[in-house]
C-alpha cells in the first residue's frame, strides 16, 4: 500500500476524477477525507472508500468559501493530527466564446477552479511545513496549456494552476512540501454529460489511442504522485491525455 497511514484531503471528490482518486487512495491505505457541495453523493463516495477497508469521512465544502475551508482544515487537524495529501481537485466549467461570454460564467469559473485553489492550499500549507512534510496536488488540464475554443475562463483557471503549482514548489519544497499538478486530457466525467455523441467522436478522434481516458487513469497519476514513489517529483506538470499533443 503506497499510501499507508496517509491523511488525504480531496475536493470536488464526490464524482469524477476527484471520486476515482477518492477510490483509489483509500485502496492505497490513506485514510480519506472527501470533500464536495453535495451531502447524498459524499455519504455515497465515503460509504465507497470504507467498503474498500479505508477510513473515510466527509464533508460539505464550498472551496469559494474561505472560513468553510479553514473550518475542514482544523477538523481534520484535530481529529488526525496531520494533513499528508491535499488534491485540489474541485473545478467546473461554463463555456462560451469571448464574445458571448458574461462576467458572471467568468468569475464564477475562475472562483472555484483557482481562488478555491489558493484557499485550500494556503490552509494546508502551515501545518505541512510544520511538519515538515506533505504533498499538494493541483488539477490542471490539457486546455491549461494550449487553450480552447470556447473556454477563455477554463483555459485562464487552469493556466492559472499551473503557475500556482511552479510557484508553490519553489516556496514549499525547501520546507519538505512537494507540489505537482495534473493535466488530463479528455475523461469520461459527468462534465462531459452534455456534449453531443457527434462531438465526442469527434474528440476520441484527436487522441492517438483513439478514446477518451477514464477517470481512474488520471486516479493512478496521482496516487503515484502523492506517494514517496515520486519523491524526487516536484513542480511538475503531467500531462495525462492519451497523447493527444504530441
Amino acid at each position: 500500500m503506497r499510501l499507508k497511514d496517509k491523511i488525504a484531503l480531496i475536493t470536488g471528490a464526490a464524482q469524477g476524477i476527484g471520486l476515482a482518486t477518492a477510490l483509489k487512495f483509500a485502496q492505497e491505505g490513506a485514510a480519506v477525507v472527501v470533500c464536495d457541495m453535495r451531502s447524498d453523493a459524499i455519504d455515497a463516495a465515503v460509504a465507497r472508500c470504507r467498503d474498500l477497508g479505508a477510513k473515510a469521512s466527509g464533508q460539505r465544502v464550498d472551496v469559494t468559501q474561505r472560513d468553510q475551508v479553514d473550518a475542514l482544515v482544523a477538523e481534520v487537524l484535530q481529529r488526525h493530527g496531520r494533513i499528508d495529501v491535499l488534491v485540489n481537485n474541485a473545478g467546473i466549467t461554463k463555456d462560451a466564446r469571448l464574445q458571448k461570454m458574461t462576467l458572471q460564467q467568468f468569475d464564477a469559473v475562475i472562483d472555484v477552479n483557482l481562488r478555491g485553489v489558493f484557499h485550500c492550499a494556503q490552509a494546508v500549507a502551515d501545518p505541512m511545513v510544520a511538519q515538515g512534510s506533505g504533498v499538494i496536488l493541483n488539477a490542471s488540464s490539457v486546455v491549461g496549456i494550449y487553450g480552447n475554443f470556447g473556454q477563455t475562463n477554463y483555459a485562464a483557471s487552469k493556466f492559472g494552476v499551473i503557475g500556482f503549482t511552479k510557484t508553490w514548489s519553489r516556496e514549499l519544497g525547501p520546507k519538505g512540501v512537494r507540489v505537482n499538478a495534473v493535466a488530463p486530457g479528455f475523461v469520461e466525467t459527468p462534465i462531459l454529460s452534455t456534449i453531443p455523441d457527434k462531438v465526442l467522436e469527434q474528440m476520441r478522434q484527436q487522441v492517438p489511442l483513439r478514446r477518451l481516458g477514464r477517470p481512474e487513469e488520471i486516479a493512478n497519476v496521482y496516487a503515484f504522485l502523492a506517494s514517496d514513489e515520486a519523491s524526487y517529483v516536484n513542480g511538475a506538470v503531467i500531462e495525462v491525455s492519451g497523447g493527444m499533443t504530441v
